[in-house]
């Protein structure tokens, strides 16, 4: 991106040839610096939430942590669990420190009982942990919250097991740049 903005602004032959490549360089060091400010948040975020029974996944720039839920919600339920209120405060002293960071909550559901009943309490145990992220001092300008209800599973919806892996909130970390 940094060349492609070096080849706009750089004139012609030699200048904009210099110019392309003072722009990926600084595009390249951008990159390096959000890489490393998310693989200490990453650590951070390991570090605080070991034991605790979420998971967290990296896929390049991004973060996500999967909050199963056996630990967050009862079934059919979008009040916290007050057992998962220690685990989100560690959450929020992380996004408190690595405050260039945009925070989407995802709400998920079983396939079990209708659409419009699954979408709801998706959207609504979303809401519910970022409101609560929010009390604890997270700007709600970061948040996007959004539920998925039963449309994106994780795993079989014919088994119990499975139907509880479905069930979570997944927090998307992702940086500002």
């Amino acid at each position: 991106a940094g060349a492609l903005v070096g080849l706009a602004v750089g004139g012609t032959g030699i200048a904009q040839r210099n110019a392309a490549l003072i722009g990926a360089g600084v595009g390249a060091l951008a990159g390096g610096a959000i890489g490393v400010y998310m693989d200490q948040q990453e650590a951070e975020l390991r570090a605080q939430l070991q034991g605790t029974g979420v998971s967290i996944t990296r896929n390049g720039d991004y973060i996500i942590l999967n909050m199963p839920s056996n630990i967050t919600f009862a079934i059919d339920q979008d009040s916290i669990s007050a057992q998962f209120f220690p685990t989100l405060n560690s959450v929020s002293l992380v996004l408190q420190k690595y405050n260039r960071t945009l925070v989407d909550v995802h709400g998920h559901t079983d396939s079990t009982g209708s659409e419009a009943h699954n979408l709801d309490l998706s959207q609504r145990r979303a809401l519910s942990v970022a409101t609560y992220l929010n009390a604890q001092g997270i700007d709600s300008r970061r948040f996007s919250i959004i539920g998925f209800g039963k449309s994106r599973p994780i795993a079989t919806n014919a088994t119990a097991e499975g139907r509880a892996q479905n069930r979570r909130v997944e927090i998307h970390l992702l940086p500002i740049t």
